[in-house]
């Protein structure tokens, strides 16, 4: 792709907004600067009735978006890195939840990391027969998710399913997403699934917005009343030898060894 070729993209089609993550060669994996896009257009999300639903998708054909891109981690140095970037990421997810216009993810292929989080952070998901959606991070990596981000997650699928899955670093398919309500429907493919989240959008943008902004907002701040302090074992991941060792070992393409350091 071209230096000047957006990693994020925003098209208006009526009054549905169209947010696409555009970086295909990587699986559309997230720089700071795709998460940071992302947090100031659902912040920014107007309510005068000139936009009234965004849908999230991915470009390419295989992915909604993979984690983050995993070369930025390579900066990290002390503790405080490791919060600031729980932190960062947390801010995002929030803006997501807190967009004021319901927020409509449309899954085509991997569906993975931090692009899993932002699905979940999202309103509706729907998607396709190639879908793909987990946390290989006891396999890939060595680092943690967040406990607002398992609060979240147990919320829309259950704890026991949420524990399995990053336990067991695999990835949940099209019809397990469908029967546990992670989606609410699974298209047969990447056209026909694009084409039911234009109609969806449409249907809920003449949904009285009001009643969608306070039912988003009570359900957000119910979760919110169970917060947690988990500075310490995010610092214990993201310190630790496991994870400087993972992170190159995926880079690199190859298997890491753990040690539990």
């Amino acid at each position: 792709m071209s230096e000047t070729t957006p990693v994020l993209t925003e098209e208006l089609r009526g009054k549905t907004l169209w947010v696409t993550f555009n970086r295909p060669e990587s699986r559309n994996a997230l720089t700071f600067d795709m998460y940071e896009a992302l947090a100031r257009i659902c912040r920014d999300a107007p309510t005068d009735g000139s936009i009234t639903a965004i849908v999230l998708s991915g470009a390419g054909g295989k992915a909604f978006a993979a984690g983050t891109d995993m070369t930025q981690f390579r900066a990290f140095e002390t503790a405080q890195d490791a919060l600031d970037y729980e932190a960062r990421i947390n801010s995002v997810l929030d803006a997501v939840e807190r967009c004021p216009l319901p927020t409509i993810a449309a899954i085509n292929g991997a569906c993975t990391g931090g692009g899993a989080s932002i699905a979940a952070a999202c309103d509706l998901r729907i998607g396709s027969a190639s879908l793909k959606f987990g946390f290989p991070i006891a396999r890939t990596l060595g680092n943690c998710l967040a406990a607002a981000n398992l609060e979240r997650l147990s919320e829309l699928v259950g704890a026991g399913r949420v524990r399995e899955m990053v336990f067991t670093a695999r990835l949940m398919t099209a019809d397990e997403a469908l029967s546990v309500g992670l989606v609410s429907e699974i298209l047969a493919d990447e056209a026909s699934l694009l084409a039911r989240a234009e109609a969806q959008a449409h249907h809920i943008g003449g949904m009285a917005p009001l009643t969608l902004r306070a039912t988003k907002e009570a359900m957000r701040r119910n979760r919110m009343a169970t917060r947690v302090d988990d500075s310490d074992l995010i610092t214990m991941c993201y310190m630790s030898e496991d994870f400087r060792m993972g992170m190159e070992a995926f880079l690199g393409k190859t298997k890491p060894e753990w040690r539990g350091k």
